[in-house]
């Protein structure tokens, strides 16, 4: 709270620049670029109200509590009788009736029902208007001289919707993303970083998160997850191994496809293209399965780039493990380390991952 202008411009240099660690951040953190003044309330109530999407009625749903300013989670574990839920029938919208029901449910006092009514209702068709998938009032506050107020939001909005969404969606702030998340979704990749040592390119989530448990349990950690779809190009390949290798973390990639829609033989190009264009010096394991992956097969084996290909999944994980651990030891020596597919080794783990050399330099 600051009394000043000047006390606000002395708080606000304490926080601009600085790292902002919050629950939404996670422990990492992200560094503030900008504070939000506004004008210190008197309140009196503190209530809940939050409108979202709804599976089970397949439409919006209200969600209201008297108890506000705290989170919802913990209300509905300790006092789940709080809580008052509303469905609206989406093709009629929010009605009067509704809205008054709601707002005499969470307890809001009766010289305020009729404002607190009217606001749910604009809230409702700010949520359909803009396309929303969800929009929380924590809280909504009620002022010492009986004004309904929006003290704090949160909106979330339908990725599906930003082309007739385009004013709301200019509010974005990349700054406060994870830029290789930003650049994957330039190249319509779906990319989320982790913490591990093993990058994974891969078409289709369900297949994508199969991969990071099959490297798991072999012992490794995926770096991300990475989907290029059904529909990926060769340079979307390109762009996604541009988005594996600048994480210093990685020491391997391995590349799972089941050619159905997405052909085989696009991702070796892609692979191919990115080995040359980017001077790649981590490892990659590929693993093809499904359309057009004999004439993939044929284009890396022409390719001359030493590319680990294998035809089954399991093989592949424990291949990209063992090279994962060598390269972190390399590493640990100061060491380069290259590998090429021939089964000419005497090392048994080496020859239970399927033959492959190391070479140190």
């Amino acid at each position: 709270m600051a009394a000043t202008p000047e006390e606000a411009g002395e708080l606000a240099g304490q926080m601009i620049g600085n790292n902002l660690i919050t629950k939404q951040t996670g422990e990492e953190g992200r560094i503030c670029e900008k504070v939000l003044v506004v004008e210190k309330m008197g309140i009196k109530a503190e209530f809940y109200f939050a409108i979202l999407m709804d599976r089970a009625t397949s439409g919006p749903i209200v969600i209201a509590s008297s108890e506000g300013g705290m989170d919802i989670e913990t209300v509905a574990a300790e006092t789940p009788e709080s809580i008052h839920t509303e469905s609206i029938d989406i093709n009629v919208s929010m009605t009067e009736a509704q809205a008054l029901v709601i707002a005499k449910a969470i307890g809001m006092p009766e010289v305020a029902v009729d404002d607190a009514a009217e606001e749910m209702m604009r809230l409702y068709n700010l949520f359909i208007d803009r396309d929303a998938t969800m929009i929380e009032i924590n809280p909504m506050a009620l002022s010492t001289d009986d004004q309904v107020i929006c003290m704090d939001a949160k909106f979330n909005f339908d990725d599906n919707a930003e082309y007739r969404q385009a004013p709301v969606f200019e509010l974005r702030d990349y700054a406060q993303e994870n830029q290789l998340e930003v650049t994957a979704a330039q190249h319509d990749l779906n990319y989320i970083g982790l913490d591990g040592q093993i990058g994974c390119l891969v078409n289709g989530a369900g297949l994508a998160m199969a991969t990071m448990d099959i490297i798991e349990l072999n012992g490794g950690s995926p770096a991300n997850f990475l989907d290029v779809g059904g529909g990926a190009t060769a340079e979307q390949v390109e762009a996604a191994f541009k988005l594996i290798t600048s994480d210093p973390n990685v020491s391997c990639i391995l590349v799972n496809i089941f050619g159905g829609i997405m052909r085989c033989d696009v991702i070796a190009e892609g692979v191919i293209r990115a080995t040359r264009n980017l001077n790649l010096n981590t490892p990659v394991v590929l693993r093809l399965q499904g359309t057009k992956v004999e004439e993939a097969k044929a284009m890396v084996a022409a390719s001359g780039l030493d590319i680990i290909s294998t035809d089954d999944l399991d093989t592949a994980a424990r291949k990209v493990v063992l090279m994962s651990k060598i390269v972190e030891l390399a590493k640990d020596e100061a060491l380069q380390v290259s590998f090429s597919n021939i089964i000419t080794v005497d090392d048994e783990d080496l020859h239970a991952a399927g033959g492959i050399t190391p070479k140190f330099t």
